[in-house]
């Protein structure tokens, strides 16, 4: 059975107090139905079939997100886990991947790496700074060495992700197999076909 595992996204604030008023500023446009919703992600193991094991760990603290508690949860969760396995990361979680793979050997074979709006750098403008910890570095030769096929997603309407982010990818890995988009926003949608595909076409 291949086994996939699926990095959400989050949040990183400068300061505390940062984080205090972006919760506050984001429940004042709150409504039940946003507790309802459950996005491609958790969708994926059924869209995938029963070929498939699907796992989704919460990382920690997602509303103010720190690398280092990343790479420490990431490292348990890894570590159960077999040889060959393939790995999708949305928004933070992409480019937690990014990070991650350019700068630590992974303890696990991995077939493939799906990064779905990866942010590059927090401002758009090439400002190659804070994020909170999470900034990917621009040599990604480690990377390259142990990812296996690499799949990125991108829409050009994106409202989180600078869209700029996907030209600093396509520099750092030529080889990846990019999918433009002119609408899907930050890919928070219900159903993602195109990325089923893609992992349902690995050989």
């Amino acid at each position: 059975m291949q086994q996939v595992m699926v990095i959400h996204g989050g949040d990183t604030f400068r300061t505390p107090e940062d984080c205090l008023v972006f919760l506050d500023r984001e429940g004042d446009n709150l409504t039940l139905e946003d507790f309802q919703r459950k996005g491609w992600k958790s969708g994926l193991s059924t869209a995938l079939g029963e070929r498939f094991a699907v796992y989704a760990p919460s990382m920690p603290n997602k509303w103010d997100a720190r690398y280092e508690q990343w790479k420490l949860w990431f490292e348990k969760v890894i570590a159960l886990m077999d040889d060959g396995i393939v790995l999708v990361g949305h928004s933070l979680g992409g480019t937690f991947l990014a990070k991650y793979l350019s700068t630590e050997r992974c303890p696990k074979k991995i077939r493939s790496v799906f990064l779905v709006a990866p942010c590059y750098n927090e401002t758009g403008d090439g400002n190659r700074e804070y994020l909170g910890g999470f900034l990917p570095p621009e040599d990604k030769r480690l990377f390259i060495e142990q990812a296996g096929k690499v799949f990125v997603y991108h829409s050009e309407d994106d409202d989180v992700v600078p869209f700029s982010s996907l030209a600093d990818y396509q520099r750092d890995l030529p080889d990846a197999t990019y999918r433009v988009f002119k609408d899907r926003g930050h890919f928070l949608q219900e159903e993602f076909p195109e990325l089923v595909q893609d992992i349902l076409s690995l050989k």
